[in-house]
């Protein structure tokens, strides 16, 4: 019983380990440069831009990030309808520049989402906190908050008939 115990707690200590060692941000990124580059694929694609602005240092951006790939209905609605891209705020890098230039949606915690249409011009910035259920993440809040932001949701088409 003593040796199932032991046995335990390293597993679940390497599960600890890799999880936080997961790295989905890049402090060294020109994030400037990144996020012009996803303007112009998104202009190409007929998409918006969707920032994540967070730090390998955030838990709910690391279960933001796995939760976004695991839920197949986000995940393919992500990839329908945006160009996604994680931008760097850390102690190495906090990107204030950049920041600035978008309102300093740090203010919101993090993560924060940060909506650009083909222009590169900010439509929405988005509290994380709106998206959350318990301690994870809800499908409906954010296909929802997806679906409310895509560059099809800008179609005056469907609110003018």
């Amino acid at each position: 019983m003593l040796r199932l115990l032991f046995l335990f707690t390293i597993i679940n200590s390497v599960a600890i380990a890799q999880k936080d060692s997961v790295l989905i941000y890049r402090p060294e990124a020109d994030a400037k440069m990144e996020i012009g580059e996803s303007v112009k694929k998104a202009k190409a694609e007929k998409k918006h831009v969707m920032l994540m602005i967070g730090g390998n240092w955030c838990r709910w951006c690391k279960m933001f990030d796995a939760f976004s790939h695991a839920n197949a209905k986000v995940d393919s609605t992500m990839k329908a309808d945006f160009i996604f891209l994680h931008v760097n705020y850390s102690k190495e890098n906090k990107n204030l520049d950049v920041l600035k230039s978008l309102s300093y949606p740090q203010r919101f915690g993090f993560p924060v989402f940060v909506v650009l249409d083909d222009e590169g011009k900010v439509v929405h910035t988005q509290n994380s906190a709106y998206l959350e259920e318990k301690e994870g993440y809800s499908e409906e809040k954010v296909v929802d908050f997806l679906h409310q932001w895509r560059k099809d949701a800008f179609n005056p088409e469907y609110y003018l008939k």
